[in-house]
């Protein structure tokens, strides 16, 4: 007696669905990335996160295709595959997936530009040495307290270095600038703000900075991934779930879903934390 999809595991149900979708991953991701790699890295990131594969499977497939287009991996250090409870038009809610770049992938994308040597972003704490001259030549000096007790954290500064040698651009935040950006947030006091503070304050810290970088449009479009994805200054509209299309077992398309997000949810990331910090040596 044949098994039915019906009586298959779901994670070969997923398995099936990601490999009906090789093409379009070979379409959209570039040449170095294969689409098998990609397939693997998703299906490992949802056996070590079972909630994604209880969440909405059209926005799980969609996100991906997404990622995909943008170059990235979705290995919870290029980019995180992340959960939201979002608000159906009945008033029930559907745990829905977007997809939202990491810095390390926001940093490769910038990197591939080409014009830029070095991106740092850094969080500065009361006992460390921290000095800004502004003017002509501005500077920063930054001497963190290694080891000890660095204290609270009072600011974060983000600089990029430019391979022509034209004077490097910085930007500098101090604590109530990065607090006004998370009091925005209506998760403030939940999800990465609580857990990864600093990475969500170097994050914040460099999309500032990042309006005076040379960027083409492909690593704008990255960045505004960050904004779908509930960066705190941005507020979207939730799609309710009966109005996507439906996605089955071995289907050989899936249509691109702009899948929005109800920013009262807390986001639950697939994936560790990546350190914000990136180097072309």
């Amino acid at each position: 007696m044949s098994m039915t999809n019906r009586d298959a595991r779901p994670e070969d149900v997923l398995r099936g669905q990601l490999t009906s979708m090789v093409p379009q991953f070979a379409a959209a991701l570039p040449s170095h990335i294969k689409p098998e790699k990609f397939q693997r890295v998703v299906m490992t990131v949802v056996q070590q996160q079972p909630d994604l594969m209880l969440a909405d499977r059209r926005t799980l497939l969609a996100s991906c295709l997404k990622c995909a287009s943008d170059g990235l991996i979705p290995d919870g250090r290029e980019a995180a595959l992340v959960i939201f409870n979002t608000k159906n038009k009945d008033g029930s809610w559907t745990k829905a997936v977007q997809y939202m770049p990491m810095m390390a992938g926001i940093l490769k994308r910038i990197r591939n530009a080409g014009e830029i040597a070095s991106v740092q972003a850094h969080v500065i704490h009361e006992h460390d040495k921290f000095v800004i001259r502004r003017g002509i030549n501005e500077t920063i000096e930054h001497e963190p307290l290694f080891p000890g007790d660095r204290g609270q954290p009072i600011g974060a500064y983000a600089v990029a270095k430019f391979k022509d040698g034209s004077d490097p651009v910085f930007e500098v935040m101090d604590i109530n600038a990065i607090n006004r950006v998370r009091n925005v947030s209506r998760a403030k006091d939940k999800g990465p703000w609580v857990d990864w503070w600093d990475e969500m304050a170097r994050k914040t810290v460099f999309r500032r900075m990042a309006k005076w970088l040379p960027m083409d449009a492909d690593v704008d479009a990255v960045i505004r991934r960050d904004d779908e994805a509930g960066n705190p200054t941005i507020e979207t509209t939730a799609v309710p779930i009966e109005e996507l299309p439906a996605i089955e077992h071995g289907a050989s398309k899936l249509d691109a879903i702009e899948a929005g997000i109800d920013a009262e949810a807390e986001p639950v990331p697939a994936g560790e934390r990546v350190e914000m910090e990136w180097e072309n040596g």
